[in-house]
């Protein structure tokens, strides 16, 4: 019954027959992309002038934007997850602060197994403030319920940055620099067994690199001791239907590593 039912999952989010558990072949040779899907309106003037503001943010004489970036860490760090959702809340430590609908947390079971990183919210999550939803947390949702996961369940679901870049545009660094100190501190409260970096701006954020998907997709990584295992973010593969293929590689080498670690303590060799 639950193998019928994952097969009616794969079907109707359009994976077919691409979808089946099977073993990851390890002669394929992952495309180098972007990730990052941006909006036609944010042009070259657009970027200039929030460029502009984030260099005024980041010398301003006081307020969160100037405090140095180790003692806001160390802070947020000793953090409960009571004041964590506080602070996120109230965020004023980059200019997106005056752009946000709503701060987008995260959403799902805060003690976890399961821990699965995106990027930053688009406009439908910055509209409800809650990670992965529209079509996106859709597929997500989806690619969970193939492996028998849930959203919620034994599942947490945050991003990278906490609030919307206007236009979908990617994250600048000095948001990255403020914001990621949040999602480490949700990361050290959940303890997960594993996490999944879902697109470019989580996994390089987390590994602390510039490499492509391409070149990370298929290994197992630690991050903070944690094993941790890089994929294309469901936005992406709605816009790129073959990489659909590569992604369930990943979801099933995930699947296989937790296995390996309930079992045996240890990832796969």
């Amino acid at each position: 019954m639950v193998t019928a039912r994952r097969e009616q999952i794969l079907d109707e989010i359009g994976l077919g027959p691409t979808w089946r558990l099977r073993e990851r072949s390890a002669s394929v040779a992952p495309l180098v992309v972007d990730e990052r899907v941006v909006d036609e309106r944010v042009v070259g003037e657009q970027v200039a002038e929030e460029r502009g503001a984030y260099m005024a943010a980041a010398s301003t004489a006081g307020g969160a934007a100037a405090l140095p970036l180790d003692d806001r860490a160390a802070r947020i760090a000793q953090l409960d997850w009571a004041a964590l959702k506080s602070t996120v809340a109230g965020c004023t430590a980059c200019p997106l602060c005056k752009t946000r609908t709503h701060t987008v947390f995260g959403v799902g079971d805060e003690q976890a197994e399961w821990m699965m990183v995106g990027e930053a919210p688009g406009a439908e999550e910055d509209a409800r403030g809650e990670p992965f939803v529209g079509q996106a947390g859709r597929l997500l949702d989806s690619m969970l319920a193939a492996v028998g996961l849930q959203r919620g369940a034994n599942v947490y679901i945050a991003n990278v940055l906490k609030c919307r870049p206007p236009g979908n545009r990617n994250p600048e660094p000095f948001e990255v620099g403020q914001c990621s100190p949040h999602l480490i501190r949700q990361i050290a409260l959940i303890q997960p067994k594993l996490i999944l970096a879902l697109g470019r701006f989580a996994a390089q954020t987390l590994l602390g690199t510039d490499a492509s998907i391409a070149s990370l997709r298929g290994r197992l990584f630690q991050y903070q001791g944690v094993p941790l295992i890089v994929s294309y973010h469901p936005a992406y593969l709605l816009r790129t239907l073959p990489d659909k293929a590569k992604a369930w590689e990943d979801l099933c080498f995930a699947r296989t590593t937790m296995d390996a670690l309930k079992t045996s303590g240890l990832p796969p060799s």
